[in-house]
């Protein structure tokens, strides 16, 4: 029909946290549609993709508009602007993490770099069914190694040990690179993320923990606007709280009854609050004092 039925799906770190209304047969849809996100504190990323809804088949991916969170706080009053929606490719849409262990044991010749692939988690899924079956790839000074392929899963746990052998010499440049794929019967397979590790920060003390699985760098270059611009205001606030005994000072302020020269005490400057204020405002209420009183160095 020459038009669209879009609606936004918001993502924090790949996480889907907020869907739009659609907007039927509009290529100019207008959402107005405000959310409140509680984020965690080391989040990284915030997405926003336009879509459009197909009442059969899957919904058509129109674009995405992605800011991290250094560019969200680098504007103290949030950003607010047209942005142009950047493609969406499939190798660039991972998620998930791997649990690895990589060590070279001190002892033995030739030197070996055991790469022990433990799990992984929140996987991307891959297949209509809303899994993958995924299995690893490691690489390293031009050897090539896999893991197992677990069927069905989203969680795979391999617990599996690839060892390569190291030349002699410096690692140099050399980097161990972690592939993660979902197998699939019938044509190519898909990309599920990966990570890399220089060699020769592992040949300096063994590595281990769970990692955020990358895209492949983007190679793609930006339309300049051809898939359209989406309007979008977004702010970051961050409230930090204090051990409990920071606040214990104003807590006896706000409780003790107020002295007026020459009278018998009169109520509490809490009880003085809550006549005062409405029921909306107090957090505010709260939050400013608490910012006044700390700023004095009280």
């Amino acid at each position: 029909s020459g038009s669209s039925d879009p609606y936004c799906v918001v993502k924090v770190d790949n996480e889907v946290v907020a869907r739009t209304a659609t907007v039927w047969k509009s290529l100019n849809p207008f959402w107005g549609e405000e959310y409140t996100l509680r984020l965690p504190r080391g989040f990284r990323n915030l997405a926003v993709y336009v879509l459009d809804e197909d009442t059969i088949g899957q919904d058509d991916v129109i674009g995405k508009v992605s800011l991290s969170r250094q560019q969200i706080s680098a504007e103290p009053r949030g950003v607010d602007s047209w942005l142009s929606l950047a493609p969406v490719h499939p190798d660039e849409e991972v998620q998930g993490e791997i649990h690895l262990e990589l060590r070279v044991p001190e002892r033995g010749h030739p030197r070996v770099l055991r790469c022990h692939l433990i799990e992984a988690r929140d996987l991307a899924p891959r297949d209509p069914s809303g899994t993958s079956d995924p299995f690893a790839r490691v690489s390293c000074c031009g050897h090539t190694l896999e893991t197992a392929v677990i069927k069905k899963t989203r969680f795979p746990h391999w617990d599996e040990v690839l060892e390569f052998e190291l030349a002699e010499g410096e690692p140099g440049e050399a980097v161990l690179s972690v592939e993660v794929w979902d197998w699939d019967i019938v044509g190519k397979n898909d990309f599920l993320g990966r990570i890399e590790f220089p060699l020769d920060t592992i040949c300096m003390a063994p590595t281990k923990g769970w990692f955020q699985l990358l895209p492949f760098p983007s190679t793609t270059e930006t339309r300049g606007g051809q898939l359209g611009a989406l309007r979008l205001a977004v702010r970051l606030v961050e409230d930090r709280v204090l051990p409990p005994h920071y606040y214990q000072p104003l807590i006896q302020l706000l409780t003790e009854p107020i002295l007026y020269p020459g009278q018998s005490p009169a109520g509490t400057a809490l009880a003085i609050l809550e006549e005062v204020t409405s029921g909306e405002s107090r957090q505010d209420v709260a939050t400013k004092l608490v910012k006044i009183f700390l700023g004095q160095g009280l």
